[in-house]
């Protein structure tokens, strides 16, 4: 992203010539497909592009080692799929032995059903159906376990009975990077099935889960905030959001509803402005962190990106630079940036998250960096839910294989074009008129109300 080819070819020589999975680890199945499968695959894409937008990112005499890599390591998460009755994954792996004999049955929607990209990706490069067929059952059988009423999925599932054993719907831990894949996968792949699900799933959230008035900028009434909900009932479960879900306006940027993710958005703006940082969960009726640690996570500074590029208003910049100033006064550290223990104190832990680096530093440097070739691609890219950049490409749009899931649709069907938007929300695209772009995106008394909200007036 920064154009440094000279340490990204030494970072990719350093991974070939070091890096082995043949190791008696025991790993989630989750990170490791985002943070390792997703960086592998990503370098890869890049090292073999043609076109090398970013400077010569090439690598001298390279044999598809990354490839390979990832090739490897997806074999090794493959044993969490096998012996389970629904075929939604084991939460974590053995990379040598496979799944551990004392392994839980349990796991969260996000951990499960999020893996389509990353193994998707990986099966179209390979013309090897394995790992996205298996990635895509995992789906489809958390999918058939939403609840008939609700439409909702809870946060918990037992892989062997399909028991939820969490009913919390939310847009947070558990539960976000679920929805996110289901649109990305269809951006990336194009099958309709999977944006069918997630305008469905759209659809449900807004019907249950949104609170506050119905549209962003008119009208009376609370400022719209997505709550935690009982699966079943819709009924609400408890009175906090966590950080995590910061990144949902960013993901309304994607399906178009501009409107309803500047509201969201300038929620977690609010109370970033009061603590200098996102506590993990903020008590929104109590005005106060319930879990007051932050972990350097990225969301926020994702979905300022997200709302920069599609209004092109400064004030996002302005988002910005205020995030850069606080982790430059509050998590600075001799080596690093820390985790802050206590964003009311400031008090700092020993630790940064490889996703400070690969999103939360990303982020903030493309947001202020106009001219970065990603900006100039028309929109040719899409990062998965760790940050890493992968080409919207025709080669990952045609699949080799036909109906690799019973009960697929006829393929003629399957890959007519579908149109991208979402359904049942209250605003477009269109509806941002060229004169609001250089006032602030929120009318100054609904920024007012949000402010109070999180008790900052």
């Amino acid at each position: 992203v920064m154009g440094n080819s000279s340490e990204f070819q030494k970072a990719v020589k350093l991974v070939i010539d070091t890096v082995s999975f043949d190791k008696d680890s025991t790993v989630q199945v989750f990170e490791a497909t985002i943070r390792v499968l997703g960086s592998l695959l990503s370098a890869h894409i890049i090292i073999t592009d043609t076109k090398q937008p970013f400077g010569d990112m090439t690598i001298k005499d390279y044999d598809n080692e990354l490839l390979h890599m990832a090739h490897d390591l997806a074999v090794r998460l493959l044993p969490a799929f096998e012996n389970t009755k629904t075929g939604i994954p084991y939460p974590r792996v053995n990379l040598k032995k496979g799944v551990p004999p004392d392994s839980n049955n349990e796991t969260c929607t996000a951990g499960a059903g999020s893996l389509l990209v990353e193994f998707g990706i990986l099966s179209r490069l390979l013309g090897d159906s394995t790992f996205e067929w298996v990635a895509r059952r995992a789906v489809k059988a958390l999918w058939s376990l939403r609840n008939n009423n609700t439409g909702l999925l809870g946060n918990v599932v037992n892989i062997q009975t399909g028991h939820w054993v969490g009913k919390q719907s939310g847009l947070g831990a558990g539960s976000d990077s679920f929805y996110e894949y289901l649109l990305k996968s269809y951006i990336l792949f194009g099958e309709k099935e999977d944006l069918d699900m997630f305008n469905d799933a759209y659809r449900n959230i807004q019907n249950h889960l949104r609170r506050g008035r119905e549209a962003c900028n008119e009208g009376e009434g609370d400022p719209p905030l997505y709550v935690n909900v009982n699966m079943f009932t819709g009924q609400l479960m408890n009175t906090w959001i966590d950080s995590l879900q910061a990144f949902f306006p960013g993901l309304q940027v994607l399906i178009g509803d501009v409107e309803d993710a500047i509201c969201l958005h300038a929620f977690y703006y609010a109370i970033w402005k009061r603590y200098g940082a996102l506590p993990e969960r903020y008590n929104w009726q109590l005005q106060a962190p319930d879990v007051p640690f932050y972990p350097l996570r990225p969301e926020l500074v994702e979905s300022t990106y997200l709302l920069y590029q599609a209004t092109k208003n400064p004030f996002y910049l302005h988002v910005g630079m205020d995030i850069l100033q606080s982790l430059e006064k509050y998590t600075k550290a001799k080596c690093g940036y820390a985790t802050l223990h206590h964003v009311v104190e400031k008090t700092k832990e020993d630790r940064m998250e490889s996703f400070f680096l690969s999103e939360t530093c990303k982020y903030l440097y493309l947001l202020f960096d106009e001219e970065n070739p990603l900006h100039k691609s028309g929109n040719k890219y899409m990062f998965t839910t760790e940050g890493h950049i992968v080409s919207v490409d025709e080669r990952f749009r045609n699949s080799l294989w036909q109906d690799i899931l019973p009960g697929e649709e006829d393929s003629a069907e399957k890959n007519k074009p579908n149109e991208l938007k979402a359904v049942n929300f209250s605003s477009n695209c269109n509806r941002v008129p060229d004169e609001r772009r250089y006032l602030l995106p929120l009318k100054s008394n609904y920024m007012r109300q949000i402010d109070r909200m999180v008790g900052l007036i």
